[in-house]
């Protein structure tokens, strides 16, 4: 059986909510849910059982995108 992975944003995406909704829900910004989602930052262990019941997903299928993500080879995005 295959586990389904899911970055921060398609998990938000899955479950229909908008990122002012799903971080109103997780009692933060919308800018902190931005910053989880563009990997500038990550949730603590305490938001991630959050994000977990929120999203109907586990820690082992969350994605953590890290900052660099999406540039090319050269650093060019």
């Amino acid at each position: 059986m295959t586990l389904e992975m899911y970055t921060l944003r398609t998990a938000r995406d899955k479950v229909h909510l908008t990122q002012k909704e799903a971080a109103e829900r997780l009692n933060i910004s919308p800018d902190t849910l931005r910053n989880w989602e563009n990997g500038i930052t990550q949730p603590d262990a305490m938001a991630i059982k959050q994000i977990e019941d929120l999203y109907h997903i586990t820690f082992n299928q969350i994605i953590f995108l890290t900052a660099d993500y999406g540039k090319t080879v050269n650093g060019k995005e």
